[in-house]
Order: C-alpha cells, then sequence, then structure tokens
C-alpha cells in the first residue's frame, strides 16, 4: 500500500498534534525557532480529534501549542498557493495573540505568539533560502520593536522540486535539524527508518517514518485525506506547465503578471481534472483557493 504523504495537512496534524507524538512537535518546532524560544515541553491546545470531521473538516488542521513558559505556537502545513495567503497568516496570528486573554485580564499577560506556515508552494519570489523569519522592524533603522509577533515561513519546494532526486541528493541538503524535516517532509518515500543515512539518524525521525507506516483512517479522514492527496498529485503534474505558460507570454508585460495568470489558469485546469475526478465543488475551491463562481464556470 502507498505512504500516506505527510504534506497532506490532515496526516500532517494527525503526525504532529497528539499527545503521543508531543516530542515530535517539540523537535519541529525546535529545528525552526530561535535559541531563544527553543521549547522542553508543550500542551497542546487543539489536539487532534477524528469526531471533529463531523462538524467541521476544514478548519482544524493547525497545530496550537503552548510552551512551559507561555509562548504560543501555530504550526500547520499549507497545500495550495490560496488568494491573499498573507492576510491570511496574519489573521491566524493575531488570532492566536489574542485569545490568550479572557474579558477583562491585564494586557500584561500576553505572551509571545509564533506562527509557523510549511508551505507546499512558492510564495516569496526572488529569495533562494526556504526558511524565512519576519518581525515588525523600524523602516530605517531596522530596529525591532514588537517582539511579541514572529513568523515563519517553510517553502518546501525550495529544498527538493525535482522528483528525479536520489536519495544522495537529499542527504547532501541535510546540514541541520530542519532540513532533516523538511527532508522528511518532501521525500519520505526514499526514507526507510531501518537504513538512514548517518546525518539523519535520528529518534524523533525513526519514529515520524514509524506513524507513517502504521497510520490508519477512519472513513471521513480518508475522504479528506483523498481529497487533498488529489490536489498534490494533479498539480504535481499540470501546475509548473501552466506557469512556464504564464512566465513566457508574460514577458512582453512584465514577468510578475505573467507569472500571476499562468498560476491562475493553472488552478483553473487543476480544478477541471479534480471536478471530473468526482470531488464535490466546495472541496475543489478550498484546496484551489479558486471560488465557487470561479469553479461554477467550469
Amino acid at each position: 500500500m502507498e505512504k500516506i504523504s505527510p504534506r497532506v495537512d490532515i496526516a500532517f496534524k494527525k503526525i504532529f498534534g497528539v499527545e503521543e507524538n508531543k516530542d515530535l512537535l517539540i523537535s519541529l518546532i525546535n529545528s525552526i525557532v530561535g535559541e531563544e524560544d527553543q521549547v522542553a515541553e508543550v500542551t497542546l491546545l487543539n489536539p487532534y480529534n477524528p469526531k471533529n470531521f463531523k462538524n467541521d473538516k476544514l478548519s482544524i488542521l493547525d497545530v496550537k501549542a503552548k510552551g512551559a513558559d507561555g509562548k504560543r505556537f501555530n504550526i500547520e502545513i499549507q497545500i495550495s498557493d490560496e488568494a491573499d495567503y498573507d492576510k491570511r497568516a496574519l489573521y491566524y496570528w493575531v488570532k492566536l495573540y489574542t485569545e490568550q486573554l479572557e474579558v477583562g485580564e491585564d494586557y500584561a499577560l500576553l505572551s509571545k505568539a509564533i506562527g509557523i506556515h510549511i508551505l507546499n508552494f512558492t510564495s516569496i519570489l526572488g529569495v533562494e533560502k526556504y526558511h524565512n523569519v519576519f518581525h515588525v522592524t523600524e523602516r530605517e533603522t531596522g530596529v525591532p520593536y514588537f517582539k511579541d509577533l514572529e513568523l515563519h515561513t517553510v517553502e518546501l519546494k525550495k529544498f527538493s522540486n525535482n522528483a528525479r532526486e536520489g536519495l544522495e541528493n537529499i542527504v547532501a541538503k541535510v546540514k541541520n535539524s530542519l532540513d532533516m524535516w523538511v527532508a522528511f517532509l518532501t521525500r519520505h518515500d526514499l526514507l526507510n527508518k531501518d537504513h538512514l543515512p548517518s546525518r539523519m539518524d535520528n529518534p524523533a525521525l525513526k519514529k515520524a517514518l514509524n506513524v507513517l507506516d502504521v497510520m490508519n483512517f477512519g472513513a471521513e479522514e480518508r475522504e479528506l485525506y483523498e481529497s487533498h492527496l488529489k490536489w498534490l498529485r494533479v498539480e504535481a503534474n499540470t501546475l509548473r506547465k501552466y506557469e512556464a505558460k504564464g512566465f513566457t507570454e508574460g514577458k512582453a508585460e512584465g514577468i510578475e503578471e505573467g507569472k500571476a495568470e499562468g498560476e491562475t489558469t493553472a488552478k483553473l485546469a487543476i480544478a477541471h481534472k479534480l471536478l471530473e475526478s468526482g470531488m464535490e465543488q466546495r472541496m475543489v475551491s478550498q484546496i484551489t483557493g479558486l471560488s465557487l463562481n470561479q469553479i461554477a464556470t467550469l
């Protein structure tokens, strides 16, 4: 049977968002945040619960946790490049920060909130590194003032976007613990928990690979997983083609405009294929980021 992909959000939550795997979540957080924000223990604020799928299938797939010192973390894997992703990232950061206080409580009780967005697409153009950290700083001096705001983006495709890469190519890229986790998320298919290369021979990685091997889904979970997996498969075969077309056609009018047009065309093509496969319109809208009106035209 084909291995479950940890890049599908429901599988990601089932790996990192359950009590028995908190050690994996701690390892992932510590590989991303700075030295001052390292955690030894976390409390899951929204642990994975299959029963939630009966009422709300699409808004429970982020992982919220609180460190022993009160710092809040919101970790999510984003499958598709939805419209206004940047605004959505800020919106969820604000919620993470403000929901700490009950009515009437003092602002001094607020702790630092850290958003971690693992993206299955390229969001930051012109920057080669896959991990970027954002703060609020003064424009001219660069002095950080609002120190409670921190957002991380981890763009998986900047680490590995070549299906022909072999294990030796992936291993060569692994220099630190975040590289290890990104290798797991992008090329888990090349990794064998019983025969890991020396620089990736890590107990947390072995456990994560074992969780993938034994993971089971209920009927509703399986439906959601398969729907989102279709996006990954169709996107892999379609998106590059249309982005390249948009890039070429856009040279006369501007590269960015052409790229945006190519991405929209690609999403419409993908939506068409997902609809042909029998997926309902609402699910296609959630996965591709297209509006229901755009999908209805198909």
